[in-house]
């Protein structure tokens, strides 16, 4: 009899470890894999799944197992160093029993679990399911129990946004994490990165500013308007009258060509206004998300970008957003411009038009791109007035040293990182 009490308790432990490994399994397996492996058809993957997108349920099955099984085991040693030892076997059966749950039934299969987390939960879960449905209504009345006490403290048991934000920066981790030798992790990884920032991005920090965009006036003839757009290495390019801010369409330069050649004798008919499509104006605190959204709902390329007083700021077009997840996309036509030089003592040489998310994804620096842009902006931010060539500045853990300034615009900056 007293053996058959022994060989119980020894089993009550192990399934007691049993459950105590699936409880820290159960977390840290990765819910990525499981729902892949479960969208390829394995039911097991897919039982894991259903526990790990209801864990609260799940790990109080798991933790009230565990203890009913420990309070049984303890209360059979118990009694059997009683039997033997008389009324101080209590205490020693207590204490002893402390140590076996703690090492056997706590930490080993805790340890275990969570170097092969996947592999114990995907053997064992359709027994997991066995067991999760014969605790269910004890399981609600204990969740039920819970959730009231929660309430009394004004603490709430449902995902707010600050878990969803959570979640994101936990992602960003997980990004982080990912390492590796090949220079293509570090591309990877700068991908996944501005994919998860393109909601917190505006257009106005990576369009094209009007300065730098090439437009047609409506007023020239057409044959320098053609001359214009072949010289030019834009497909579509701003037409404008009377004034730059006045832009009255977008011109295709395939649409062009197309409507010159079909009319070549009576080319001197066409009008630049008959060619050009309506021009679509987007303001500049449009995020980089739904900006994209919209490429896709109209199925444009280009759009024109304007401040809250409808002055025309710049373009963005579908590349500009494409760029921000994959780097520079350049091709045959593109004029290729080196925005940031590399100096021999370890320093750079930047142009002031220079984004700072480039310039941070490009140097893995992490210069704060909230208040300005460009690097031009940030100096005057920073500086809080307009540089003279030659001053040096030191902020952020950076030396700024002004190379070129016309007139109130920073063209110009030698960056060297401080140690």
């Amino acid at each position: 009899m007293d053996f058959l009490i022994l060989i119980t308790i020894i089993i009550f432990i192990s399934i007691s470890s049993f459950f105590s490994a699936c409880e820290t399994a159960i977390t840290a397996a990765s819910k990525a894999r499981f729902h892949q492996l479960a969208k390829e058809g394995d039911a097991r993957a897919e039982i894991i799944r259903h526990f790990q997108q209801n864990l609260g349920y799940a790990i109080s099955v798991f933790i009230s197992c565990n203890i009913m099984l420990n309070a049984w085991a303890v209360g059979l040693t118990t009694k059997l160093f009683i039997k033997f030892l008389g009324e101080q076997g209590g205490e020693l059966a207590a204490t002893f029993m402390g140590i076996v749950i703690v090492v056997y039934a706590e930490v080993m299969p805790k340890m275990l679990a969570i170097i092969y987390s996947e592999t114990l939960l995907l053997r064992s879960a359709r027994f997991l399911r066995v067991v999760f449905n014969l605790f269910r209504p004890c399981n609600h009345a204990i969740h039920w129990i819970a959730r009231k006490s929660v309430g009394l403290f004004g603490l709430k048991t449902t995902q707010s946004k600050a878990d969803y934000e959570a979640s994101v920066e936990e992602l960003r981790g997980a990004i982080d994490l990912h390492t590796g030798e090949n220079q293509d992790v570090v591309q990877e990884k700068a991908m996944l990165k501005s994919i998860l920032d393109l909601g917190s991005v505006q257009v106005g920090e990576i369009m094209v500013h009007r300065k730098n965009v090439t437009m047609l006036n409506a007023d020239d003839s057409l044959d320098s308007i053609v001359d214009q757009v072949l010289a030019s290495p834009f497909t579509r390019l701003p037409l404008w009258r009377s004034n730059l801010d006045n832009v009255i369409g977008i011109v295709n330069a395939k649409a062009l060509l197309r409507a010159v050649r079909s009319k070549p004798l009576a080319a001197s008919d066409l009008t630049i206004e008959s060619i050009a499509t309506k021009p679509w104006f987007v303001p500049e605190s449009t995020d980089l998300l739904d900006q994209l959204q919209a490429f896709r709902t109209r199925r444009e390329h280009f759009s024109l970008v304007v401040d809250e007083y409808g002055v025309l700021l710049g373009i963005v077009t579908l590349e500009d957003i494409l760029e921000e997840i994959v780097g520079d996309i350049t091709d045959e036509h593109d004029i290729a411009v080196r925005g940031i030089r590399p100096q021999t003592d370890g320093s750079y040489i930047v142009d002031g038009d220079v984004t700072l998310r480039d310039l941070n994804r490009q140097l893995d620096w992490d210069l704060p791109d909230e208040d300005a842009s460009t690097l031009a902006g940030f100096m005057l931010y920073e500086t809080r007035t307009i540089p003279d060539v030659g001053q040096v500045f030191s902020f952020h853990g950076f030396q700024f040293e002004i190379m070129r300034r016309q007139r109130n615009q920073i063209t110009l900056v030698k960056i060297k990182k401080v140690l």
